[in-house]
């Protein structure tokens, strides 16, 4: 696997990205382009990365494309195409998003997001967004989520079956269906069960942590890598059974020293289980 994040500093020049990504000890990055530049200067990005075996890990894609708001809704397809097309062009394992909500708040719960309807809704927006885009080389990937589908591993089992596209990915995070005390406990069962049933999908991975406060009623809040409860030793042993160029992307951090902080904690634990970042 290749463990990447987010860089600083003057990114303006594939050679200057390369710097930041190097300067962290990353194998893997986010795309560092936007998909309105030009085609040359994508191709020189691409080209950099390669040189410099660099893994573009993911191109984001967040939006709703679920809004009970039509123009909302249409807007959000269609930058899910572009975003999908930027990663297909700059050969980025995956284009992530997550697959919206029919509420107000786009990541937000809404008791209509677990609903037969929605999950129709939703395979009929995948479908739509990688028929438009017919990607040869990347995948659309849907980030698992607490409030939405994909919540479990059995719903995006579900998901893959049912919108049956070859160019539809999995992107694991498996902080985010750590819902409940019953899942945190048993967090270890969970990352297992994810990786035995999605695992011949998964493209990109997201490093986070989660922790169980104390205080009446639940509350679980993600953490940085190491503050929490995540078991990074069967999240990473997992992880290192998959092809070399599967992505772990750190994320959700607030400064450069926190991302450092939680990289070390990451290799740490990889380097005392034998397992190569």
């Amino acid at each position: 696997m290749r463990l990447g994040g987010p860089t600083f500093g003057e990114s303006d020049t594939p050679e200057k990205w390369i710097a930041q990504v190097q300067r962290q000890d990353y194998r893997a990055a986010y795309c560092p382009v936007t998909a309105d530049q030009p085609a040359d200067v994508i191709q020189a990005y691409e080209k950099a990365a390669r040189a410099a075996d660099i893994v573009i890990a993911e191109v984001g894609a967040w939006s709703n494309p679920l809004s009970k708001d039509e123009k909302t809704r249409l807007d959000a397809i269609t930058f899910c195409e572009k975003q999908l097309a930027l990663a297909d062009t700059i050969g980025a394992r995956c284009c992530v998003n997550i697959t919206g909500s029919r509420g107000p708040k786009w990541d937000g719960p809404c008791a209509e997001d677990l609903t037969p309807a929605t999950f129709d809704l939703i395979v009929e927006t995948v479908r739509t967004i990688i028929d438009a885009v017919k990607p040869t080389r990347s995948f659309y990937a849907i980030e698992t989520m607490p409030w939405m589908y994909p919540d479990s591993p059995d719903s995006y089992l579900q998901l893959l079956k049912t919108i049956d596209r070859p160019q539809l990915a999995v992107h694991l995070d498996p902080v985010n269906i750590v819902s409940s005390p019953q899942r945190f406990f048993n967090n270890a069962a969970l990352i297992r069960e994810c990786f035995a049933k999605l695992g011949p999908w998964i493209q990109s991975c997201h490093a986070k942590d989660i922790a169980l406060g104390n205080k009446l009623t639940v509350h679980l809040d993600e953490v940085c890598p190491g503050l929490g409860g995540l078991d990074y030793r069967v999240y990473l042993t997992e992880l290192a059974k998959l092809p070399a160029d599967t992505t772990l992307m750190l994320e959700h951090l607030r400064t450069e020293v926190e991302y450092a902080q939680a990289a070390t904690h990451i290799r740490n634990v990889a380097k005392g289980n034998g397992i190569l970042l």
